[in-house]
């Protein structure tokens, strides 16, 4: 190479740097330049790169058509420049064309952006001809194509790619394993993104964060949380990315508690969490009622970020909503200045689940006034405003409306919803009639509503016949077993209570035990049936004995047929005098503040005794109590309930 030539390659190598784009004029100018020295030939690659990288794509690819000898070192400048055009399949093919006439066609190079033109451009089928022409194709090359899959949102096979590519020997490289790892998440393929981790680790590439973070969410699509963990542990720089992966994945895999451990022990590590993690800890915070936690989370973000985002407006309305304070929940919705459908959503369901629902009816039609119109979701939030209140005449309207007026399909959702509202109501005939008139096969939620509705209203012959299709979908569910246990209890039937007993027992199935939290200065305190394990445990229930004497002065009488043992009848009082509910409510009467609302918590539904007896304990004590089961909320308020004892 001449001085000259040495000369202009430097200065083109120089301003080649990353973030030193070569201003248009200059690279004409170059462009000229060269021309002149009758250079091209030998830094033409360096000239189409800086053509390239400063946008003059056309410009690019008029130099290379003019290259009289172009090499494998051109031919994939020129192919990048193409599929940067808008519409690059017509550059592409005649490039494509021009290399078929020279001796390199084959050159992983040249394929390998080829490929990644035809993948561009939607040509899948394409794309994989010019990787199969490849002898030996490279890492570089087994990525365009995994990532040509990707694209295509055919990620199954893309995986598949992945598996050949590390079974024929490939050794990856950090952006091929985030790639890999990313497609094995998004189809919860655990052994293959486990065998890519092992690879990784093998390569040392393990502690980049991107190939480590790639992992962690990989392990968190998979619910293995402790490996997730692991992964999050071992890792020497932890970006806002990895923190918030593991607090959502922790909200959504059922661990609220570690969720918010995580995000506060963010929060002390300095590090800002982003929009969607502090979605992940009001996520915890709405399946824990802890609603001290969740207006403190909510305070790590500037509140008018949150009136602007969709999302964490979405997020908070539902946790405000769910721990009980609809008010505070209204007051995010109003203020809000983007609502999108799932926000008004939101908002409707709130104020249904809590007994607002004539506000929720309302809120639909001013969501149709200001131009949204009402989608499936809408009316689910609608359907279960009937459900928690008992309309079934507004249920029947609703669900009508929404097929006849609006064409929309029902899902299973939708049924489900209609069903739980007919059974609760007592017209079990009409909701099992519907089950069996459903488009789909009923699934253990629809088939859970009417079991509950043969309890309320006694009929145990439809409720063995719902349970026996309970246990072919999901045989090692108790709660179906126990709700048949009663039924049965309630009606006398202590020997089939007995054998139904056995047949767990032979089963394998235990009971899920019953639990139940109330939030206290931040802090999370959980109760089980008969618990004594609290420090405070003789205050407890020194003031459950309390309350126990005032409500049979008021006339209480104990429930015990809900009690699913053959005992004594004394001896039912003492179980149900110890259910997780009333041990919570009775630590919050001596932690809390007269006057002071109470918020419980509990993993399953509150039986009649204790909504009985809470009624009585909400006007003894003067105090708002509110307890959310996993079905519905209860709001007690002067020995009466918001769900008018509809249950």
């Amino acid at each position: 190479m001449s001085d000259a030539a040495a000369a202009v390659g430097r200065l083109l190598t120089g301003v080649l740097r990353p973030n030193n784009h070569l201003p248009p004029l200059t690279v004409k100018l170059l462009h000229a330049r060269l021309l002149r020295l009758h250079l091209l030939t030998d830094l033409s690659p360096l000239l189409l790169r800086a053509l390239s990288s400063t946008g003059l794509q056309l410009h690019a690819l008029r130099v290379h058509s003019l290259l009289p000898n172009p090499s494998h070192l051109t031919f994939p400048v020129a192919l990048k420049a193409a599929s940067r055009l808008p519409d690059p399949l017509s550059a592409g093919l005649q490039l494509h064309g021009r290399s078929l006439k020279l001796p390199y066609h084959s050159n992983p190079h040249v394929l390998t952006s080829l490929l990644s033109l035809y993948a561009r451009c939607g040509l899948l089928h394409d794309a994989q001809k010019a990787f199969d022409e490849m002898s030996h194709p490279s890492t570089v090359s087994w990525t365009a194509l995994i990532t040509a899959y990707m694209d295509a949102g055919r990620v199954q096979e893309a995986v598949g790619v992945a598996r050949k590519a590390f079974a024929s020997g490939m050794r990856p490289d950090s952006f091929t394993a985030v790639r890999v790892l990313t497609a094995c998440a998004r189809v919860t393929d655990l052994v293959t993104g486990e065998a890519v981790w092992r690879a990784v680790e093998q390569e040392g590439i393990a502690g980049n964060v991107f190939v480590a973070t790639a992992a962690l969410d990989l392990y968190v699509k998979c619910g293995e949380m402790q490996k997730a963990r692991a992964v999050f542990d071992k890792m020497q720089n932890k970006d806002a990315v990895a923190w918030g992966a593991m607090v959502g994945g922790y909200a959504s895999n059922g661990h609220p508690q570690e969720a918010l451990e995580l995000f506060f022990a963010m929060q002390a590590e300095g590090m800002m969490p982003e929009c969607y993690t502090v979605a992940g800890a009001l996520s915890a915070c709405t399946r824990l009622g802890a609603l001290d936690l969740g207006r403190r989370a909510a305070r790590m973000v500037h509140w008018d970020e949150g009136l602007d985002n969709p999302v964490l407006g979405t997020a908070l309305i539902d946790m405000y909503a769910k721990c009980g304070s609809t008010g505070e929940a209204w007051m995010v919705f109003q203020q809000m200045r983007k609502r999108d459908i799932i926000v008004w959503n939101a908002m409707i369901l709130g104020l249904g689940m809590t007994g607002h629902e004539k506000i929720a009816f309302a809120l639909v039609g001013q969501m149709e006034k200001s131009g949204m119109t009402p989608n499936d979701n809408t009316f689910i939030g609608l359907l279960c405003s009937c459900t928690h209140t008992g309309l079934v005449k507004d249920g029947r309207r609703y669900f009508h409306n929404m097929t006849q007026s609006y064409r929309i399909s029902p899902r299973i959702e939708h049924y489900g919803c209609m069903v739980d509202l007919l059974s609760r109501a007592g017209l079990l005939e009409e909701a099992h009639q519907l089950i069996e008139d459903m488009p789909m096969q009923a699934n253990a939620v629809i088939w859970g509503a009417l079991l509950g509705g043969c309890k309320i209203h006694r009929d145990a012959g439809l409720a063995e016949h719902a349970l026996k299709q309970l246990i072919l979908l999901e045989p090692w569910n108790s709660g179906n077993y126990v709700m048949l246990s009663n039924i049965y209890s309630n009606s006398g039937r202590w020997e089939d209570a007995a054998k139904l007993r056995l047949e767990m027992k032979a089963r394998g199935v235990e009971k899920v035990p019953a639990s139940s939290w109330v939030e206290l200065d931040g802090k999370v305190h959980e109760f089980h049936v008969g618990d004594n394990s609290h420090p405070l445990s003789n205050k407890i229930y020194e003031k459950l004995d309390e309350l126990g004497m005032e409500m049979k002065i008021m006339g209480y009488k104990p429930t015990t047929e809900v009690v699913m043992f053959d005992i004594e009848d004394e001896e039912k009082e003492h179980t149900l005098v110890h259910h997780s509910e009333k041990i919570a409510i009775a630590f919050s009467l001596v932690t809390t503040e007269p006057g002071e609302s109470i918020r419980v918590t509990k993993n399953l539904r509150v039986c009649s005794d204790c909504h009985s007896a809470i009624k009585l304990i909400s006007r003894i004590t003067n105090r708002e109590i509110i307890v959310r089961d996993n079905n519905r909320f209860h709001c007690f308020r002067d020995g009466h309930c918001s769900c008018n004892d509809y249950w």
